[in-house]
């Protein structure tokens, strides 16, 4: 494990443990020491930059840290977060990616569970955003998984707490991606890890079969709870149709959903175009999408479409295991 050539975070010394190291090299503004995932995080500011700092406290969440690897390996895309360096300090792996603005949407800890109803809640805020606003967002969140798909992957674990809406700057972005693998695979114990209000009924039973059918049930999920205007799914705010789909993709039974996130659409559109407007605009560049790679998806020789197309250089860290680097 270890930096690249323009890395993000200097290699730490012999024997240096985390905090400490974090403190030398940059300003530690953030630490996160009470995540119900078995994980600690911090900010910290190198000059100008700062950066998010994830490593892992327990055995699950090792093992969580490590399937995020390969999720970065396989997939870039704007609005995941991306891993951009790996270190190893005290014998951890320890995650740096860029640093985000915004508010995760619910945020649990080992002693708290926020009252999503509250009006100063990040979730009541999303919820109150002008509808066309709240759309776009969860067309992001769609277009994103359209390249997680595509890369082989099945959402694990996609909920609120994934969520990290910049409010000021009105960009949705993807974080802790940790529980996401490559499908189709079957459930290795009682269940899967996530939360019962988005999770599918396969993802509860042991042995069961999972595939795109249980992404598209994530996605919809994903959408009915950010698009309604309350917590008891009373208050839709989009048009009956749209309630359709959802209601489609949340099907109990895998065999009524739609099969992939591809073909999730009420009118054969790309998904991605599922909440805009009738006679908006695409945004820039989403011309072609259909036309060339999704993006951050493994094109031959080890790269990956980038936005709209361009293609980004992944290269992984040599002698490392799973442990990756991601360079730009």
């Amino acid at each position: 494990m270890g930096g690249t050539t323009n890395a993000a975070i200097p290699e730490p010394g012999p024997g240096e443990e985390l905090l400490p190291f974090l403190e030398r090299v940059g300003e530690v503004f953030t630490v996160f020491d009470a995540q119900d995932s078995g994980c600690w995080s911090a900010g910290v500011r190198l000059g100008e930059r700062p950066w998010f700092i994830k490593t892992a406290l327990t055995k699950a969440a090792e093992e969580s840290l490590a399937r995020a690897r390969a999720l970065h390996a396989a997939v870039r895309h704007p609005v995941i977060v991306p891993l951009e360096q790996v270190l190893l300090v005290g014998g951890r792996a320890v995650h740096v990616m860029p640093w985000r603005d915004g508010q995760v949407l619910y945020h649990p800890t080992t002693t708290t569970r926020p009252d999503r109803t509250h009006p100063d809640h990040p979730l009541a805020r999303f919820r109150a955003l002008p509808l066309p606003q709240a759309q776009r967002a969860v067309d992001e969140i769609l277009d994103a998984h359209l390249a997680v798909e595509a890369a082989g992957f099945v959402a694990v674990d996609l909920y609120d707490g994934a969520l990290l809406y910049d409010f000021t700057g009105q960009r949705m972005s993807l974080c802790d991606l940790d529980e996401y693998r490559p499908g189709p695979f079957t459930v290795p114990g009682e269940r899967l890890p996530g939360s019962a209000r988005f999770m599918a009924p396969e993802e509860h039973r042991h042995g069961a079969l999972i595939t795109t059918r249980t992404s598209v049930h994530a996605l919809g999920r994903t959408a009915r709870l950010l698009l309604d205007a309350g917590d008891h799914e009373k208050r839709w705010r989009g048009t009956p149709a749209q309630l359709a789909v959802l209601r489609r993709a949340t099907d109990p039974d895998p065999a009524r959903r739609h099969p992939s996130v591809r073909t999730w659409s009420p009118t054969g559109m790309p998904p991605r175009r599922l909440f805009q407007r009738r006679g908006e605009a695409a945004p820039a560049g989403e011309g072609a999408a259909l036309h060339v790679p999704p993006r951050g998806v493994r094109a031959p020789g080890g790269r990956a479409a980038g936005p709209h197309g361009r293609v980004e250089t992944l290269r992984p860290q040599r002698g490392a295991g799973a442990a990756v680097v991601l360079v730009r």
